[in-house]
């Protein structure tokens, strides 16, 4: 690398959500800024999500935004002052006004080079409604990365150019359990998704109900916390599976590995969809996906290759295709081959190089526009 950008001095600007709660976007920001520590790069994180202070004002409606919006803004002006790039974490809706929008504007005021990181399985539907909001901010961002071909063929759908950067696994925290030692008793199935309406985990409840009909055994573990619990778990009890769910709450990534290694299949019930990283990991797991066919899924595993897909909002396509994994083992096992090979292409061996490939070319471009930059 140059010394414009050599990892040795880079002095990187990390703004996005982190945990709690761990949601794929925090985990992402947070995993993103152990790693480019791990490269000897200065980071600094610039959290959309900190605690309300004083603690009373996240109980005031609309006052609670005031109150984290102010201090957000203070913290990016004066990062933006300090590093030499932004590495925006973005999504759609009010987070993207909220969030991203001003770490575009305040980087470019203040001469930084900003990298939006656009990741949300909504882009198409948010640009189509609100593109006339977005463009102005958009376009004046240096590069725009997203985790998957299906994101990049949407922004180019609007006419905006982006590079392909993939999420990042772990495959030290995320890897195959030790074999087991006998056959266990009935179907252990695992969601991995927030309790939101986007994810649709009742479809995996009623998928359950219809394989305990052939599997009077089968598990089901729902990993997430999210403003439908109450809602989810009526549902169980009026499904006769309360015995047979178990509702965990909010789990961190160390905790999610030992759920994965634990499970037989992972289902993906998703409506709306990017580059899930529950899928990722469950791969990395060596965990048969039976997913939903939406949005970037297809893009992230192929159907009887590296996963069964189904229709979405299809429990019984879905129980059909968690039954025809266990009556057949070979296929069960050559999903789970294929699957530890693809994911090899998410370490961060091998998404470091594309990664730093772009902080090394907007800093060059900027550099080379205005070699002097303003304090």
């Amino acid at each position: 690398m140059s010394d414009v950008a050599s990892s040795a001095t880079l002095r990187v600007g990390l703004v996005g959500p982190l945990p709690p709660p761990s949601g794929g976007m925090a985990n992402q920001t947070l995993q993103l800024a152990a790693l480019l520590r791990g490269e000897g790069i200065e980071v600094e994180t610039v959290q959309v999500n900190a605690p309300y202070r004083p603690a009373w004002a996240g109980r005031i409606k609309g006052l609670r935004a005031v109150f984290r919006l102010l201090p957000y803004l203070a913290s990016l002006w004066r990062a933006a002052g300090t590093v030499q790039v932004f590495h925006v974490m973005a999504n759609s809706g009010w987070s993207w006004h909220l969030f991203a929008a001003p770490a575009i504007w305040i980087a470019r005021l203040r001469g930084t080079p900003v990298v939006v990181n656009y990741r949300g399985g909504e882009a198409e539907s948010f640009l189509r409604r609100a593109q006339g909001w977005v463009r102005p901010s958009l376009t004046r961002a240096d590069a725009v990365i997203v985790p998957s071909g299906f994101l990049e063929h949407v922004f180019g759908k609007f006419g905006f150019a982006t590079q392909v950067v993939p999420n990042i696994v772990n495959l030290e925290r995320f890897s195959v359990a030790p074999a087991q030692p006998a056959a266990r008793k009935g179907l252990r199935l695992l969601v991995a998704r927030n309790l939101e309406p986007i994810y649709d985990n009742a479809t995996a409840l009623r998928a359950l109900a219809l394989i305990r009909a052939h599997d009077p055994h089968a598990t089901l573990v729902i990993a997430g916390s999210g403003p439908l619990r109450a809602e989810l778990e009526k549902l169980t009890a009026q499904l006769g599976l309360t015995e047979a769910v178990t509702f965990t709450g909010r789990v961190d990534n160390a905790g999610m590995a030992a759920l994965y290694q634990d499970a037989d299949v992972m289902l993906n019930c998703s409506l709306v969809d990017n580059t899930p990283n529950s899928v990722l990991e469950s791969l990395a797991c060596g965990v048969p996906v039976v997913s939903t066919d939406v949005g970037g899924v297809p893009y992230l595993v192929e159907h009887g290759r590296t996963a069964l897909l189904v229709p979405p909002q299809a429990p019984q396509a879905m129980a059909e295709a968690v039954l025809r994994l266990a009556a057949e083992p070979a296929l069960a096992a050559s999903l789970r081959d294929a699957g530890l090979r693809q994911v090899q292409q998410y370490t961060w061996h091998s998404v470091r190089p594309r990664l730093l490939a772009v902080y090394r070319a907007v800093m060059q471009a900027r550099a080379s526009a205005s070699p002097v930059r303003q304090p």
